[in-house]
């Protein structure tokens, strides 16, 4: 028997549906729902659902009350910083919004890594960091799409690592989140651009020779590019 792994499966399966549910507007703000209702309505038992509730509240997404029951939030009281609400809202919102919202937010806080991993990166990260811009001129240039991926998270998890700064590794899972839901959402083009590739190569080469400035640069260009690549490859409504 293996209970944990069956019930730690339920349980995401039915956090994901309850919050793609609130984010989508199925359930609305003020919309008040109850353990039973949802334990029933997703034929899950109540200790499942009771699970469930308390990530999402967790989340600021809901709010329990005794005797009230539970009352979905405004969106303006969720935790947008949490990777699952970004992949929730990527899934069900609209996605060029959300993600040009998180170019905005990495604006404000990569390229200020990038220029404090030129100061503080020792030399695995650099090799590391080199490493994962030569797979992604290889998986770029064969248009394998989720190996370039992996090489591209590889690339900016090590760089907020390298920073020495707590408070931007903390936000690697929203950087992962953005770069997972632009492949995962076909807002990349079938082949990466090649200016992306030789821009992270320029921010990899400037932490290793150690020049704040250039890091800083080359990391802002990163971003503004794959803002204009989410503009152009977004659904014409």
């Amino acid at each position: 028997m293996h209970p944990e792994p069956h019930g730690s499966a339920l349980h995401n399966s039915l956090l994901t549906a309850l919050g793609t549910a609130i984010v989508s507007g199925v359930y609305p703000p003020g919309q008040v729902i109850t353990l039973d209702s949802v334990s029933a309505e997703h034929k899950m038992s109540r200790s499942v659902a009771r699970e469930a509730i308390r990530v999402l509240e967790s989340m600021g997404m809901i709010e329990s009350r005794r005797r009230v029951g539970i009352t979905i939030q405004p969106s303006h009281k969720w935790n947008v910083f949490d990777p699952r609400l970004i992949r929730w809202r990527l899934e069900s919102g609209d996605r060029a919004v959300q993600l040009l919202s998180l170019s905005e937010l990495r604006k404000g806080f990569e390229p200020a890594a990038a220029a404090l991993a030129a100061r503080r990166a020792d030399p695995h990260q650099c090799r590391t960091m080199a490493a994962a811009v030569s797979d992604m001129v290889v998986h770029g240039r064969s248009g394998d799409l989720e190996a370039y991926l992996l090489a591209d998270k590889i690339f900016h998890r090590t760089l907020l690592e390298a920073s020495g700064n707590e408070m931007f590794r903390a936000l690697n899972g929203v950087v992962s989140e953005v770069l997972s839901g632009r492949t995962h959402h076909g807002m990349m083009p079938e082949t990466p651009n090649p200016v992306a590739i030789e821009l992270h190569d320029e921010v990899a080469r400037a932490i290793r020779m150690k020049d704040e400035s250039a890091a800083e640069k080359a990391m802002r260009a990163i971003i503004d590019e794959a803002a204009s690549a989410v503009a152009e490859e977004a659904p014409q409504s």
